[in-house]
């Protein structure tokens, strides 16, 4: 897996509990995972070694297109790629190519590199004008789905918590518990 936030975290312990090793790569360890078994490598052994790959990570200018031409040419052959994160971690013309080639073997996507105006909306009368989505949809190995997992009674209630949460604690001064740095 690429990225050990509280998502990956989460998914580590998931996987661990299907018998599955995992090995995980991120700049910022975390010593509870390490402490769990999991093994952090670099990013090219991750590459390299990956019979899934799961991506865990915010966008930023690093992380931009992480899934590119070269990394995919570093994966392991018919490896299953997962993006739930962000869509612009994948470059979509490499993977529409990895996906063609066979290297990868197949993909699993709740976002999408250029999701705007496209989820979210109901287009199920509307000609498809994305073609790089258009073409992602025809392959049997890839799951698209409209990054609905937050569209739950009990995720919206949490977002809700966490916000009023973290106004009033920045109304009172206090240190911030969710802050980004």
């Amino acid at each position: 897996m690429i990225g050990t936030g509280k998502i990956g975290t989460v998914f580590a312990k998931i996987m661990q509990g299907f018998g599955a090793e995992v090995s995980a790569y991120d700049p910022f360890p975390k010593e509870e995972l390490t402490k769990l078994g999991i093994q952090y490598k670099p990013l090219k052994t991750i590459l390299n070694e990956s019979r899934v790959l799961s991506l865990h990570l915010p966008l930023t200018k690093e992380s931009k297109h992480i899934i590119n031409s070269d990394s995919i040419s570093e994966m392991k052959e018919g490896v299953f790629l997962i993006n739930t994160s962000r869509g612009g971690l994948i470059e979509t013309n490499a993977l529409i190519k990895g996906l063609k080639s066979g290297k990868i073997g197949a993909v699993g996507l709740d976002v999408y590199e250029e999701e705007e105006g496209i989820f979210f909306i109901d287009h199920s009368s509307d000609l498809i004008t994305d073609d790089k989505l258009a073409r992602l949809l025809t392959f049997p190995n890839a799951l698209i789905t409209s990054h609905q997992a937050f569209l739950t009674s009990n995720a919206l209630q949490n977002i809700a918590d966490t916000t009023i949460g973290t106004l009033n604690e920045f109304k009172g001064g206090k240190k911030l518990t969710f802050e980004i740095i």
